[in-house]
């Protein structure tokens, strides 16, 4: 669970919205089902995507890849799995060779998502999976090579590999890992799109019906119910209400709509995997001219980050560009509050958040296929904040939006 859906979650009032299912259930009938022609991942895909992993590997010298559950198994494989102590896991090689090492009695269910040929290599309690590894790696000339690990595999398995293979080198396999996932094919942005509609979809369907007094549990509840009825399958809900709005993931304290106070809505859904993340803020009531003049400069800021996003551009350049123009207005500096604290943007796809950043010092340069959050919120502690959060992809003419950015504080949802 990210941070953000926690402390979201956290937040709720009873931790459940206060709103029956059964009206949430027959509010949503009539929506239209945006995921219903949605066309997943195939085969041919993630044939394709192995390929370019064969090439980064040879271009770093890996000899193998280590991949355990999660969005890069997955990617590479279809396989939708959970970590556990019982190791399950890819093992990839610069030949475009596949094996998934899993438990014996788990070899059935992992093969219900396998979505490529690949050998499978199971492993019984009393038996070490990691020396099942070495020995298939063993077997392709591998045991003295380097085998990176993509980056989010657990220690215990990094710890066991050295051991089953001493005289291998362990090596980072995000160079291969990053340089497949960064860059999106079409279908993956079709997706995303998809998911991007169905969030905007839901949030137009939700902002009529937010009344005083409805925590975040109630708004949370109508976001998830219309994401759902809509063909997505809903990721999380983010609701900060008034002076909450003004810590960027929230507050543990009793939240309730107020007249003239800011509502900010973070909310995601989930196509086939593939995410979206969009923010609005609006204020229920007559906005104040202060809020208004803060929603209006943070409105901005996505456009200057928008243009400065550029290809070839480094990635850190494009939070540059935005916290110079807030330094002018008297924000910051940097991410000095009040101002904007956190990065301009992250990377998005199969993960919410997920490489690389739109942050100071990041030398990545923007490329085709690669796909963004544009988020520089502006939060002024102890009274509001304003986020925006549009996604945009970079395409071989600039970057694209998955949502358009609102016109204004009136319009939040246009």
């Amino acid at each position: 669970m990210q941070r953000r859906h926690f402390l979201g979650t956290a937040a709720l009032t009873g931790l459940a919205t206060t709103l029956p299912a059964s009206v949430l259930a027959v509010d949503t009938a009539g929506l239209p089902n945006l995921a219903a022609k949605a066309v997943p991942i195939g085969k041919a895909e993630r044939q394709a995507r192995i390929a370019k992993a064969k090439e980064l590997m040879a271009a770093n010298d890996i000899g193998a890849l280590l991949i355990e559950p999660g969005s890069s198994l997955i990617y590479f494989t279809g396989v939708q799995w959970w970590r556990s102590e019982r190791l399950t896991a890819a093992v990839l090689t610069r030949e475009g060779e596949v094996a998934i090492v899993t438990p014996s009695f788990e070899e059935p269910s992992v093969r219900e998502s396998l979505g490529i040929e690949a050998e499978v290599l199971t492993w019984n309690e009393d038996e070490n999976p990691l020396a099942a590894v070495a020995a298939w790696l063993g077997k392709r000339g591998l045991a003295k090579g380097r085998i990176g690990v993509e980056e989010t595999v657990r220690y215990f398995a990094v710890d066991g590999l050295k051991k089953a293979m001493p005289d291998a080198t362990v090596v980072n396999g995000a160079p291969v890992v990053r340089g497949c996932r960064m860059h999106k094919s079409a279908a993956e942005i079709a997706l995303m799109q998809v998911a991007a509609d169905i969030t905007l979809a839901a949030y137009r369907h939700t902002a009529p019906r937010v009344e005083v007094g409805m925590t975040p549990a109630d708004i949370g509840g109508l976001m998830k119910a219309a994401t759902q009825a809509l063909g997505g399958q809903s990721e999380f809900e983010l609701i900060l209400l008034g002076e909450a709005s003004a810590y960027p993931h929230g507050s543990g304290k009793p939240q309730a709509v107020k007249d003239g106070e800011v509502v900010l809505l973070d909310c995601g859904a989930t196509v086939h995997g593939y995410q979206s993340d969009i923010s609005r803020t609006f204020v229920h009531g007559n906005a104040s001219p202060r809020q208004r003049q803060v929603w209006d400069q943070m409105r901005k800021g996505q456009d200057v980050a928008f243009a400065a996003a550029k290809l070839g551009t480094p990635a850190g350049q494009v939070d540059d560009a935005v916290r110079g123009f807030y330094q002018g207005l008297g924000w910051g500096p940097g991410y000095k509050l009040p101002g904007t604290s956190h990065r301009t943007g992250h990377g998005i796809g199969l993960d919410g958040h997920e490489p690389v950043n739109l942050v100071h010092g990041e030398t990545t340069p923007l490329a085709p296929g690669m796909c963004f959050s544009n988020e520089p919120g502006i939060y002024i502690p102890g009274e509001f904040g304003i986020r925006l959060e549009d996604c945009f992809y970079m395409t071989e003419s600039g970057p694209q939006w998955f949502s358009e950015p609102p016109p204004s504080i009136d319009r939040p949802f246009d």
